[in-house]
C-alpha cells in the first residue's frame, strides 16, 4: 500500500514539473514573437536627377501635298499619259481632254488680235476715240484669259513632283465630275499632324526636331522638324495639332503609314524612386510611400507621380532630396510604425 502511494507521489510531482517547463516555454515564445513584430524594412535614400521630358505619339503619314487633277468642266478625255505609281514632274502633261473648244476659242482670240492691232493703228492716227479703242482691248483681254482657261483646263498637268497614287478614268471615258481624273501626292517630304496634350503647349517651338518610328520600318529612325503649330486648342481631347515634316529624300516613308513620333520637351530637376516603393491606395487613383523619419518610424506620405522610366518613377511632389524611403516590408506598415532597417 504505501508503495503505490509513493509511485502516485512521484507521477504528480513528474507532471507539475513538465507542466511548468511548458509554462517557461510559452512565456519564452510570447517574449520572442513580441520581438518578431517589430517590422523588418529595406530603405533606400532618394535624390534629385535631371528627367528628361520626352513623350511618344501616334499618328499617320501623309503627303506633304495631295492634288487632285481635274478639269473646271466635263469632256471627253483625248489621252492618259501616266499610270499609278509613276512618278511626275511639276509641270509634266498627265492627261488631255478634248480640244475642240479651246481651238474654237483661239481662233477667235487670233481674230481679236488683228483687230486689236487695225485699230491701233487707227487710234493712233486719230481716225478712233480713245474709248471705241478699250472696248476692243478689253474684248481681246477678255478672250485672251478665256484661252487660258481651257489650256488649263484641257491639258492637265502636274502642279508638283510626287507620285501618282489614283486613276479614275480611261482614255475615250467621259470626265463627269464626280471623282478628279488622278490624285499626285508629293512625298518629298511627307507630313505627320500630332495632337499633343494642352499643358505641353508653351513646351513646343516651331523648329523643334523630333523622332520618327514607322511600325512598317521599325530599323529604321526618321528624323523630323515641327513645322506648324495649330494656335487652337481642341475642347474635347484637350489637345493641339503641330504638324511634323520628314525630309523623306528617299521616298521610305509612304502616305498612311502608321508612325510614332517621339517629343523631347526638356528635362525636369525632380526626385527620381524605384516603383517597388509605391503604395496605391486602394479604392483611389492616390499613390503613397513610406518615409523614414529620423526616430526610425514611417510616415505615410501622399505624393504624385510624373514620368515612368523603366523601373523607375519621377516625383513630381511629396519628397524632398535625400529623404529615405521604404522599398522592401511595407505590407506589415502603418503610420507611425517604429521599423527595423534591414542593413543588407
Amino acid at each position: 500500500m504505501k508503495t503505490i502511494f509513493t509511485t502516485m507521489c512521484l507521477a504528480a510531482a513528474l507532471v507539475a514539473a513538465v507542466s511548468c517547463g511548458n509554462d517557461s516555454k510559452k512565456v519564452a515564445g510570447t517574449t520572442e514573437a513580441a520581438v518578431d513584430m517589430t517590422p523588418v524594412v529595406s530603405v533606400e535614400k532618394v535624390f534629385v536627377r535631371e528627367v528628361p521630358q520626352t513623350a511618344t505619339y501616334t499618328s499617320t503619314v501623309q503627303a506633304y501635298v495631295k492634288n487632285n487633277i481635274a478639269p473646271q468642266m466635263a469632256g471627253r478625255i483625248t489621252k492618259i499619259n501616266v499610270e499609278i505609281g509613276d512618278n511626275v514632274k511639276k509641270g509634266q502633261v498627265l492627261a488631255e481632254m478634248d480640244k475642240s473648244q479651246l481651238l474654237q476659242a483661239q481662233l477667235q482670240l487670233a481674230n481679236q488680235e488683228v483687230e486689236l492691232q487695225r485699230l491701233k493703228a487707227l487710234y493712233d492716227a486719230g481716225g478712233i476715240s480713245k474709248s471705241d479703242y478699250d472696248a476692243v482691248e478689253m474684248s481681246y483681254n477678255i478672250a485672251k484669259t478665256q484661252v487660258e482657261n481651257l489650256v488649263e483646263n484641257t491639258i492637265l498637268r502636274s502642279p508638283v513632283d510626287g507620285v501618282v497614287t489614283a486613276r479614275n478614268y480611261d482614255a475615250g471615258d467621259m470626265f463627269a465630275m464626280s471623282a478628279p481624273i488622278y490624285v499626285v501626292e508629293q512625298i518629298k517630304p511627307v507630313k505627320i499632324l500630332v495632337a499633343i496634350s494642352e499643358s505641353e503647349y508653351t513646351k513646343v517651338k516651331k523648329g523643334d526636331s523630333v523622332e520618327i518610328v514607322a511600325d512598317a520600318l521599325p530599323e529604321i529612325t526618321f528624323y523630323g522638324k515641327i513645322e506648324k503649330i495649330y494656335p487652337t486648342i481642341d475642347p474635347t481631347t484637350r489637345t493641339f495639332n503641330v504638324e511634323v515634316v520628314v525630309a523623306n529624300n528617299y521616298s521610305t516613308l509612304r502616305p498612311g503609314m502608321f508612325a510614332r513620333v517621339k517629343i523631347d520637351f526638356g528635362a525636369n530637376s525632380n526626385v527620381v524612386i524605384p516603383d517597388v516603393a509605391v503604395v496605391k491606395q486602394q479604392g483611389s487613383g492616390e499613390r503613397f510611400v513610406y518615409v523614414l523619419n529620423a526616430d526610425g518610424t514611417v510616415e505615410y506620405r501622399k505624393i504624385v507621380l510624373g514620368r515612368r522610366m523603366g523601373k523607375e518613377y519621377e516625383v513630381l511632389e511629396g519628397l524632398s532630396d535625400g529623404d529615405k524611403i521604404v522599398t522592401g516590408g511595407q505590407i506589415r506598415l502603418k503610420d507611425g510604425v517604429k521599423v527595423t532597417v534591414n542593413e543588407q
